[in-house]
C-alpha cells in the first residue's frame, strides 16, 4: 500500500525550510518527496490519499520529558494513555522519567516499559533510567545494563542528584556510555517545602515560597561540572531569569550544555494561583513575568534548545484537596503544540525553529530516530492545523487524568493527523470546529 500525502507545506527543521510537497510512503517509509502534480500514483496497488493542502506538515513532534505513571500508579496514568495524549498532541514519540514506582533503575523495569509501549503499539516510548539508585543520590544505577535494555539517557527527575561528587561520576560515566544526562535543578535546602514561586504572591498568599535561588544554584552547578568533565549536560524545565542567564554565558564560553523548558512557564507565571488552583502547582514553581519574558527570550535567542512538557498526571485524590498538601504537576502533551504556535503568532520564533524545538533539537540531545524529513527515512510524521479553533475541554483529553491549569482556554492550532511509521495513530474529526 502506499499513503500519499497531497500539497502539505512541509517543514524541515534541519535546513529550516518551507515547500510545498507530496510526500509519498511506502513499507512505513519516505519513498520520495516530490513537488505536487509529480506523482502518478501504479494502478495496481492500494491507495491512501490524505489531503494536507492548508496544512503545514512536520517532522513527528518528540517530547523527552513525560511521566507515564507505569508502572506503579496507573490510576493517574498507563503507558497506553499516555502515548495516547501523545498521539493525540501530535507526538510520534516521548521519552518517559525514571519516578515510576517502583523506579527505573533497573534492567527490569525497562523491559516492562518497552513491553508496555509495545503493546500499546503507538508513539514510540523511549525509557530514561535513574542516575542513583532509589533516586536517593547514594550510588550510581549501572548505565551499560541499562542502555543495553533500552534507555536512550539517565535522570533523576523528580528529584536532583544532590551530591556534586556523585553527579560528578555520573557524567563521566555516562560519557563511557555515549548516554545523555538530563538534570533537575533543585537545591532541597532552599526549596524546603515550598509550595510555589517565593514572591509577593506568596506573601500574599500566606503559602511557602520556593526562591529562583533554588534552581540557579544547580544549574550552575550542572554548567561546571559539563566544564569539568568536558561532556553535556541537559538541564530539565528552565523556569527563572536567572537561569537563562548562566546557560547563555556557558553556551558562548563553549561549555557543552543545553536546555528545555515547558509551555507552562512562558504561557503562565506566578498570579495564576491567586485563587489556590491546584492544577497550576508544579515544580519548579510558575514564576513572575520578568521570568517569563527571559523564558521567551531564551527561546529567541536559542539559549533554551528545546520544549518538553514534563506531562505530570494526577488524579483528584492527589489534587483537589488543600493548597499545600496537592501533588506537584500538570498534563501537557495535548495543549503543548497549541501554547508553543501562539509564541509563532506573537513572533518570539518563527514555525521552522518552534518545530525545531519540538522534533529535531530533542532527536539530536537524545539520538533518537526522528526531527527531520528525509526519503528514505521512518515516516513519523505531523500534519498541524494552523487555523484550527478549540477550547480545551476537561472530557476531551485522552489522558488519563486531567489536571491542566489551561481548561476553557481557547486554543489556535493543532495536530490533525500524527504518523509513525507511516501508520496513522490519530486522526481528528474536529477541524476547524470552534467549540470542540
Amino acid at each position: 500500500m502506499i499513503t500519499w500525502i497531497k500539497g502539505g507545506e512541509v517543514i524541515d527543521p534541519r535546513s529550516g525550510t518551507k515547500r510545498t510537497l507530496d510526500i509519498v510512503i511506502q513499507k512505513g517509509k519516505i519513498e520520495r518527496l516530490l513537488p505536487p502534480g509529480n506523482f502518478s500514483p501504479p494502478g495496481d496497488i492500494d491507495l491512501k490519499i490524505i489531503d494536507a493542502s492548508g496544512m503545514i506538515v512536520t517532522p513527528g513532534l518528540i517530547d523527552m520529558h513525560v511521566h507515564f505513571r507505569e508502572p506503579g500508579e496507573e490510576y493517574k496514568e498507563t503507558i497506553a494513555t499516555g502515548s495516547q495524549a501523545a498521539a493525540a498532541g501530535g507526538f510520534t514519540a516521548v521519552a518517559c522519567m525514571p519516578n515510576t514506582n517502583p523506579i527505573n533503575d533497573s534492567r527490569s523495569v525497562t523491559d516492562f516499559i518497552l513491553e508496555r509501549a509495545r503493546k500499546a503499539n503507538l508513539t514510540r516510548v523511549y525509557p530514561v533510567a535513574a542516575i542513583s539508585r532509589g533516586l536517593r543520590s547514594e550510588s550510581l544505577t549501572e548505565f551499560g545494563d541499562l542502555k543495553q535494555a533500552g534507555a536512550v539517557a539517565v535522570s533523576d527527575d523528580g528529584r536532583p542528584v544532590t551530591s556534586s561528587e556523585l553527579m560528578r561520576r555520573a557524567i563521566e560515566y555516562a560519557r563511557f556510555f555515549n548516554l545523555p544526562v538530563i538534570s533537575h535543578c533543585e537545591d532541597l535546602d532552599l526549596s524546603n517545602k515550598g509550595v510555589m514561586h517565593e514572591g509577593t504572591i506568596s506573601t500574599r498568599l500566606g503559602l511557602r515560597g520556593v526562591p529562583a535561588a533554588s534552581e540557579e544554584i544547580m544549574v550552575v552547578r550542572e554548567i561546571l561540572l559539563a566544564k569539568l568533565t568536558g561532556y553535556p549536560v541537559h538541564i530539565a524545565h528552565v523556569s527563572t531569569e536567572g537561569s537563562v542567564t548562566f546557560i547563555k554565558q556557558a553556551k558562548e564560553e563553549g561549555v557543552p550544555v543545553t536546555a528545555e523548558t515547558a509551555p507552562h512557564y512562558f504561557s503562565l507565571d506566578h498570579t495564576a494561583l491567586t485563587d489556590f488552583d491546584t492544577n497550576a502547582k508544579m515544580r519548579p514553581p510558575l514564576r513572575e513575568p520578568k521570568d517569563v519574558e527571559a523564558i521567551k527570550r531564551g527561546l529567541s535567542q536559542g539559549v533554551i534548545d528545546v520544549i518538553a512538557t514534563d506531562h505530570a498526571p494526577h488524579s483528584p485524590l492527589e489534587k483537589d484537596v488543600e493548597f499545600d498538601n496537592a501533588a506537584f504537576g500538570i498534563i501537557g502533551l495535548e495543549t503543548a503544540l497549541s501554547l508553543t504556535l501562539a509564541l509563532v503568532r506573537d513572533g518570539v520564533i518563527d514555525l521552522p525553529t518552534a518545530i525545531a524545538k519540538l522534533s529535531y533539537n530533542p532527536a539530536s540531545i537524545l539520538s533518537v530516530k526522528g526531527g527531520f524529513i528525509e526519503e528514505g527515512k521512518e515516516a513519523d510524521l505531523t500534519v498541524i492545523d494552523l487555523n484550527s479553533e478549540y477550547v480545551v475541554q476537561k472530557e476531551g483529553f485522552k489522558s488519563k487524568s486531567h489536571n491542566s491549569p489551561f481548561i476553557g482556554w481557547k486554543m489556535t492550532g493543532r495536530a490533525i493527523l500524527t504518523m509513525v511509521g507511516g501508520r496513522i495513530v490519530w486522526e481528528s474529526n474536529e477541524q476547524r470546529n470552534p467549540d470542540s
